[in-house]
């Protein structure tokens, strides 16, 4: 575990994050609870990544780690398929094999059990991380679920889910649900299809406009005095470490020109799927794949109180004002690759049985972004082999959730140079 006592380097002032999305300007944000100047860079833009499009859910409940039993029972011609849930497009991506090979040996129930372990504590403070950064000024609030339904065709499908919540329960992590049939499903959300015969109704979850959200975190860091730079001049084309301290090297803007260091007492890499780039020369060796997911926006007749779950389909529906997001989708493939217009469809096809009143062929604001995954299902948060260069990322599905936690244990880390408990299973170098 890195560690480095409060005596071994002064109390970092000007701090660089480098990544515009949740985890990365969450971080920002509670630094500058600190009394920390930051400058956040981004060669995109704000929310310009995994942080838009997704389906925008707070649940801390359902907080697990990725790799599970139940991954490896889709089968080689399953996750070759375009329209399957998780899919492995053809390659010879060393890379990606070298991730996959990871993953499956993580994909048992005693691997599962000591990630979910691990995962619980920074589950509990979650929300708060949310509260927090309402207290503090972030004008977009959060959204009480009035209802959320995990829903399924058969009793049978639901059995997965039960167990798996039993099993989170059993980790010690508080989840209040109930155990529906079909009509009781569509009496508690009236946009369920009669194909819907089974589901559950979990409690006191949140959701957001993930967009939005980010945007309005942003503002606010801002308005407290931080600098966001992006667009192509700002992008991070070198991280330094050396005798003067660390540095920031962009692809050059009137603010930093091209190639010349700009000194910072200490750097956050919250670069999302591409951390590996900048990461491993500080020791941070674990793959960071990007597990691509896809959304679109859809009328629907009665927009739903809440989200909507199909986990047998792997779609997630959210209520964003008059319209609804169906995301869904793991696509293992390079971040950088082209929207695959058959991931879409094989979306809509999915969720057209089970939903009522939703036009699946009136889409609008398709989208991809690519989620940051390791192979043991766990986040990257810490110090990396330098004091002054610390990672966070690889939270996979549940960056929104974990962001405003990450950034606040984050923050104290690297405020202080001591590690909280939370954070210690998340190692980087691990």
């Amino acid at each position: 575990m890195a560690f480095h006592p409060p005596a071994a380097r002064p109390r970092p002032g000007r701090v660089a994050v480098v990544g515009a999305g949740m985890v990365g300007l969450s971080t920002a944000w509670f630094l500058q609870e600190h009394g920390a100047a930051v400058t956040v860079y981004d060669r995109e833009g704000v929310a310009a990544g995994a942080s838009w499009g997704n389906a925008g859910w707070l649940t801390p409940g359902l907080v697990a780690p990725l790799p599970e039993p139940a991954v490896l029972k889709y089968g080689l011609r399953a996750v070759l398929s375009p329209s399957s849930p998780v899919y492995v497009p053809p390659s010879a991506d060393l890379r990606l094999a070298r991730f996959l090979a990871g993953f499956a040996r993580n994909s048992t129930a005693v691997r599962w059990r000591r990630a979910m372990d691990a995962l619980v504590p920074l589950n509990r403070l979650a929300l708060p991380g949310f509260d927090a950064l309402e207290r503090g000024g972030v004008a977009e609030p959060t959204a009480e679920a009035k209802s959320f339904v995990a829903a399924y065709r058969t009793a049978g499908e639901r059995a997965a889910l039960l167990e798996e919540i039993e099993h989170i329960r059993a980790a010690g992590q508080d989840i209040g649900f109930d155990v529906l049939d079909g009509d009781e499903a569509r009496e508690a959300e009236p946009s369920l299809s009669p194909a819907v015969g089974a589901a559950v109704r979990l409690h006191d979850q949140r959701y957001i406009d993930p967009g939005r959200f980010v945007r309005a975190l942003a503002d606010s860091v801002r308005a407290r005095g931080g600098e966001i730079r992006t667009g192509a001049g700002a992008a991070v084309a070198d991280v330094q470490d050396g005798a003067g301290g660390a540095a920031v090297v962009t692809a050059g803007s009137a603010d930093a020109p091209a190639g010349v260091p700009e000194r910072f007492d200490a750097v956050v890499l919250a670069t999302g799927a591409w951390l590996g780039g900048l990461g491993r020369r500080f020791g941070v060796r674990s793959v960071v794949q990007a597990g691509r997911g896809y959304s679109f926006s859809v009328p629907v007749e009665r927009v739903p109180a809440g989200p909507v779950y199909f986990p047998a389909q792997r779609v997630a529906c959210t209520p964003l004002g008059d319209r609804l997001r169906v995301a869904g989708m793991m696509e293992f493939r390079r971040p950088g690759a082209p929207l695959d217009a058959r991931r879409i469809k094989a979306i809509a096809e999915a969720a057209r049985p089970l939903l009522r009143g939703a036009d699946l062929d009136a889409r609008r604001d398709e989208w991809v972004g690519s989620r940051p995954c390791t192979p043991d299902g766990l986040p990257l948060i810490g110090a990396t082999r330098s004091p002054r260069v610390f990672a966070a990322g690889g939270h996979g599905m549940w960056g929104i959730t974990l962001g405003p936690v990450t950034g606040r244990l984050l923050a104290e880390t690297v405020i202080t140079g001591r590690t909280p408990a939370e954070l210690a299973p998340f190692d980087p170098l691990r």
